[in-house]
């Protein structure tokens, strides 16, 4: 029996996706957008744009597509705006970071060349491998978020937006630990105003978003939106805030085969990974700081799936390596090398072994478009605070404190697809067969 739908304020007017970092990601995000929109291509990769979602019984044959069942914004009412450390238009960036062909670029270089990153907020501390010109400059941390806070308005003004969604597409900022200045927004904003050196710049754009009622997607790993003052803040300001760190290359291939292993309860005695990339990131990560931030984010996905705790004879003693390399002739091509050593029955032998030659970018230009569009929608229909069931799109989902977070990519499709069969007055799809209904 379906339960009423909740009330979705209608998607009227311009959508603005505002992007901090415009890198490769953000250029393939938005060069990809705009081929799309001139049917220059298919939008592969995508959930709300090509997946269908099943509603019902499986007898009633209902499966519209998900852009059709939820109020999602079109495509056409996309406008872009990006921060960036670096002053070259997005046409510039996407030629230096090489992702895209010189014919797709051709196509969209008159949309790309209006495209302009506003000065970015930078820290050298948190960010030490790169450095660049176009930056903001002020005396405290607050005047900076509050220079952010004006980007926002201007631009939504400008361009006759009717909502914002943000996504952090920047770099990977050096690995933190907890600070009491991150515990209320009162302590942060104090901070702010004494330039407290725990205070980040992804977490100024963090502030600076849900002061302004925009909502904030994490595409790094390090804290910014997930620390209590931010998620305290969001839910005060009615914002959905959704993170962490988005989940592409090797972390997806671990997301998808380590609930098959646990699922037959197979043994995994270890699993190495290694990365090599030589694209921006992969400039950034070559500091060990950084690296930190990636490595616990990266780490954390088998622990979580596989629950040494609950199987001690099965993951207990399991040895699991993370590397990530600098190489960079590789560019945008990341190379994500997997060794297994599982065992079965009677304690049997066995190794897997994967070698997934992806495109970063490629494979985080739809996620990018996906969060920005489901955040749109979670805006509309009043959902405020974390997005667990965005947790499909991320490596370290943010999640409430009381619980754990979910990595399995099945487990968090379902919840996903729930979300938006409850959304809508639909029932909750549970898989009991059809007798069980007779």
């Amino acid at each position: 029996m379906s339960n009423d739908a909740i009330e979705i304020r209608p998607a009227e007017g311009k959508l603005g996706i505002l992007l901090p970092g415009m890198g490769a990601v953000s250029t393939t995000f938005m060069a990809g957008v705009e081929m799309i929109r001139k049917g220059l291509s298919p939008p592969f990769g995508s959930l709300t744009q090509m997946q269908t979602i099943r509603l019902g019984r499986r007898d009633e044959n209902r499966t519209p597509m998900i852009r059709d069942f939820v109020p999602l914004a079109d495509l056409n009412d996309i406008v872009f705006g990006a921060w960036d450390i670096f002053p070259e238009n997005a046409y510039e960036a996407a030629k230096k970071a090489g992702v895209l062909s010189e014919k797709h670029l051709e196509g969209v270089k008159e949309f790309l060349e209006k495209i302009k990153p506003m000065p970015a907020v930078f820290d050298h501390n948190f960010v030490k491998n790169i450095s660049g010109s176009n930056i903001k400059r002020a005396h405290t941390k607050s005047e900076l978020a509050e220079q952010i806070r004006e980007d926002i308005r201007r631009f939504k003004e400008e361009n006759g937006c009717s909502r914002l969604v943000v996504v952090w597409c920047a770099s990977t900022e050096v690995y933190v630990e907890s600070s009491p200045v991150y515990e209320s927004i009162e302590a942060f904003e104090k901070g702010m105003k004494e330039n407290h050196p725990d205070i980040s710049p992804s977490m100024m754009y963090a502030y600076a978003a849900i002061m302004e009622k925009v909502p904030f997607a994490h595409g790094s790993p390090q804290m910014a939106v997930d620390i209590p003052a931010m998620v305290e803040l969001a839910r005060r300001e009615n914002v959905p805030i959704s993170g962490k760190d988005f989940k592409t290359g090797q972390t997806l291939m671990k997301t998808i085969l380590a609930p098959g292993i646990k699922a037959r309860m197979l043994g995994v005695r270890g699993w190495f990974s290694t990365n090599i990339l030589g694209n921006r990131d992969g400039l950034v990560l070559d500091d060990p700081g950084s690296f930190r931030s990636k490595e616990i984010s990266k780490k954390s996905v088998l622990e979580y799936i596989l629950q040494p705790d609950k199987y001690p004879d099965l993951y207990k003693d399991m040895y699991h390596k993370v590397r990530i390399n600098y190489y960079p002739p590789k560019g945008d091509d990341k190379e994500g090398w997997d060794h297994l050593d599982i065992f079965g029955w009677l304690g049997y032998q066995m190794q897997i072994k994967i070698d997934f030659l992806c495109k970063d970018s490629i494979l985080a230009a739809p996620v990018v478009l996906d969060l920005a569009l489901f955040m749109d929608l979670a805006q509309r229909a009043g959902m405020k605070g974390i997005q667990e069931w965005l947790s499909f799109y991320f490596k370290s989902p943010i999640h409430a404190p009381s619980v754990y977070p979910e990595h399995d990519l099945f487990i968090q499709l379902m919840k996903l697809k729930n979300t938006l069969r409850w959304m809508m007055g639909e029932d909750l799809i549970t898989h009991l067969g059809l007798e069980y209904y007779d």
